[in-house]
């Protein structure tokens, strides 16, 4: 199978605002499309059958009329339709792993009824062996194209290897032509904290030191993209703060998810949890070591 975005229908608007944008991502990286609705209950195929006696009619329907607007908005792109009697956990599971991306629609935050959002987008964005991004329905104006791509965002540690985090993050930013905005947080100590504010000694020291740390990990990565402009933003608040903030007005947020060690359930640090909830663009959540 030819390199392929997937992406999860079920006919909501955030499925279909996400069969856009990942439409336009796989246009944007050249790699094939697959629309992916899964469904326990659809029939086997029926030899012959008019769309009246069909009980997979709305669901190709559904398939199809995606397929027809993704390949009108992009005429070269090649774009799959697949039809899986399964549940969607386990079938976008299973495309995840032949996937170069998974991408979901997403209701964000307050919408405990959401279906992807609840029931399947975080049990794939926890388990996904590739990256996986969420995307929200956003307005559109009739008949006008969407706005031009902003910055990428990726929140950053910078203790331990991300090497999957960044290149993910510098290869959608080179693929967009934007800049890449380079987000780290990390929370003042206790002990630099005075009664009129903060010792600025010791946030000071604590800023240079990010700076000659973020400076070593991204050097090889400049290299490797030298058309991107890179933008540091170093804040002495939270790191799950910083990435959130940052992604306003941005084109896509990306942080990272540590693949487990040890046998066992993955999870969602503190920093991708609330970039799903709160982040103000598309989010990727990127698998890494």
């Amino acid at each position: 199978m030819e390199p392929v975005v997937t992406v999860g229908l079920d006919g909501s608007p955030e499925s279909l605002a996400a069969a856009r944008w990942a439409a336009d991502e796989a246009d944007r990286r050249r790699l094939a499309l697959r629309l992916l609705h899964a469904w326990p209950l659809l029939s086997p195929e029926p030899a012959n059958a008019t769309s009246e006696v069909d009980q997979n009619y709305w669901a190709k329907r559904l398939v199809h009329t995606a397929q027809a607007e993704a390949q009108a908005r992009h005429p070269g792109l090649t774009v799959v339709g697949s039809l899986v009697a399964d549940d969607a956990h386990a079938a976008l599971l299973q495309a995840a792993s032949e996937s170069e991306m998974t991408v979901l629609g997403s209701h964000g935050m307050g919408t405990v009824e959401s279906y992807f959002m609840g029931e399947v987008s975080m049990p794939v964005v926890a388990h996904a062996q590739c990256p996986v991004v969420l995307v929200r329905a956003g307005k559109r104006e009739g008949g006008t194209e969407p706005p031009p791509a902003g910055r990428v965002v990726v929140a950053l540690k910078l203790n331990g290897a991300c090497d999957g985090l960044l290149d993910f993050a510098f290869h959608s930013a080179a693929a967009r032509d934007v800049p890449l905005v380079v987000a780290h947080g990390r929370s003042v100590p206790l002990h630099a904290r005075v009664p009129w504010g903060v010792d600025h000694r010791v946030t000071e020291e604590m800023t240079r030191e990010a700076q000659h740390e973020m400076g070593l990990l991204l050097h090889p990565w400049r290299e490797k993209y030298p058309q991107v402009d890179v933008v540091e933003n170093i804040r002495l608040v939270s790191a799950a703060k910083v990435g959130v903030q940052a992604s306003a007005g941005a084109g896509l947020l990306v942080v990272g998810r540590r693949a487990p060690r040890h046998a066992g359930a993955p999870h969602l640090g503190p920093v991708a949890h609330a970039a799903i909830h709160h982040g103000r663009c598309p989010v990727a959540v990127v698998p890494h070591d």
